[in-house]
């Protein structure tokens, strides 16, 4: 389901996948965050009044309310009492050009997924193993760096 954009002056629409079994809070969280990082959302933009949200998506006020507080809790949006929430704040991203590109090359790596026989539920899976790998590629890395002194207390 979507929130109107007529609604709001808003340049973020949310949307909810009921079945995701992420908490709704997290999931409008997680919406504002990725469109933060794919420049969807700068600094100074207004997020969908909470009113909007609730009417658009059927879901209690104090579900928004929740992520709009979480939001700021991590620096992202500050609300201003009468005018609404916007954006304080904005997440690393990467260039447009470099987006386009690294989108092309996704899309064909799921395009050989899919022919593959993999449907969205496996290539998210394998995705997740690849990133969780790289990460701990990556610590293992810093750790040689450092000697094996990484978490090392003095």
């Amino acid at each position: 389901m979507d929130v109107d954009k007529d609604a709001s002056p808003s340049p973020i629409e949310f949307r909810l996948d009921p079945g995701s079994g992420v908490p709704t809070y997290l999931q409008l969280v997680h919406q504002v965050e990725q469109a933060l990082r794919l420049g969807y959302l700068q600094q100074g933009d207004q997020l969908p009044r909470v009113k909007d949200v609730v009417a658009g998506l059927a879901i209690n006020p104090n579900t928004v309310l929740k992520a709009y507080r979480e939001l700021e809790h991590r620096g992202l949006v500050a609300g201003r009492r009468g005018l609404g929430t916007f954006v304080e704040s904005t997440l690393d991203r990467v260039g447009l050009r470099e987006q386009a590109a690294l989108q092309k090359s996704m899309l064909a790596w799921m395009r050989t997924a899919s022919e593959a026989g993999l449907d969205e539920a496996g290539m998210s899976a394998l995705f997740t193993a690849a990133l969780h790998e790289l990460r701990q590629s990556s610590e293992s890395r810093t750790d040689e760096e450092d000697g094996g002194r990484a978490g090392v207390v003095a």
